[in-house]
């Protein structure tokens, strides 16, 4: 993951106020803040929370942005889930992205880019397929999201069609998906 991160702090300017890198075990107080308040409290209730609840983010997947300070201004996690089954009836392996969230304080900086860029470079490194999410087309189509790659896909619980978007990694990864989007990967111990 080293030359994933550090080919995105490349391309930041020299004078780059953050730079993104691993989460590690210490940032998990300063993150659940961040989300606190970047996301409201409600965060907790959303569809995509219900897959990520009692699992473990994908392997090498947690990333945070840190401030010139090393304190934690930014973050992005995938998880394991499964995209529904292929035409064949096989479960399809993908991750689900979220939350992304920047410090109020630190917002319009690119760092929801950096993370943005660095999660899908580290996901295409290491093998995966696609990467679905819920959240604002207008944002992340710009990272080549789409909502006709989750058109057959569910989600549990409510959750707004026009937001649930996907992006292959691998071209045709999401052809013929459909069903229920649920939880794979490890779970909390």
């Amino acid at each position: 993951m080293a030359t994933v991160l550090d080919s995105v702090r490349a391309t930041l300017a020299p004078n780059a106020t953050f730079t993104t890198d691993a989460e590690t075990a210490g940032d998990v107080l300063a993150r659940e803040s961040l989300l606190d308040r970047a996301m409201g409290a409600d965060r907790r209730t959303k569809s995509s929370e219900k897959i990520r609840r009692g699992r473990l983010p994908a392997d090498g997947l947690a990333l945070v942005a840190r401030g010139a300070d090393a304190q934690v201004i930014g973050t992005v996690r995938l998880w394991d889930i499964q995209a529904g089954i292929s035409p064949e009836g096989t479960p399809i392996p993908a991750l689900l992205l979220g939350p992304l969230a920047v410090d109020p304080d630190h917002e319009g900086k690119g760092i929801g880019g950096a993370l943005m860029r660095a999660a899908i470079a580290e996901a295409t490194s290491r093998g995966h397929g696609a990467i679905l999410l819920v959240g604002d087309a207008a944002y992340y189509e710009r990272f080549g999201f789409l909502a006709e790659k989750a058109q057959h896909l569910v989600m549990p619980g409510p959750f707004a069609r026009d937001r649930f978007l996907g992006l292959e990694l691998k071209a045709g990864w999401l052809d013929g998906a459909a069903g229920m989007v649920v939880a794979s990967g490890r779970s909390q111990s």
